[in-house]
């Protein structure tokens, strides 16, 4: 498996963890050594691992929990870091998200997520490739 394929599971395995509500799956998929950050939607930053995960913790055991579907991933590699960008489709909309992949131990693991809204689209037309 090529190091673009490998992060593209990783990043699939993040969006399964989440639309099936799996906490010790998303917490496998996090960083342990390296730093950890998340900016969910409307939230301030998250800057440790132990807010990160709580922070899932409470949205993965919520029943309004959103389901989401990732779409239109795009890897940058950069040696043993690498960057997915994507689109969420959410009930409420879309969201253009970046997730970092750091590797540890020969797995890519997650550094970093970040999601926005999208309130205004490039005129780029859409690659219509859905994985989960």
């Amino acid at each position: 498996m090529t190091d673009k394929d490998a992060v593209l599971a990783a990043n699939l395995e993040f969006y399964r963890a989440f639309a099936t509500r799996d906490i010790a799956a998303m917490d496998a998929l996090w960083a342990r050594r390296s730093p950890v950050a998340c900016l969910h939607p409307g939230w301030s930053a998250l800057t440790d691992r132990e807010a990160v995960m709580s922070s899932w913790d409470g949205i993965l055991s919520s029943p309004n929990s959103p389901r989401i579907v990732c779409y239109d991933e795009r890897v940058l590699l950069f040696g043993n870091t690498a960057l997915v960008l994507c689109e969420e489709e959410l009930d409420g909309g879309t969201l253009a998200a970046s997730n970092i992949f750091v590797r540890e131990d020969g797995e890519w693991r997650l550094a970093h997520h970040h999601a926005g809204q999208v309130v205004r689209r490039q005129a780029e037309q859409r690659r219509p490739t859905r994985l989960n």
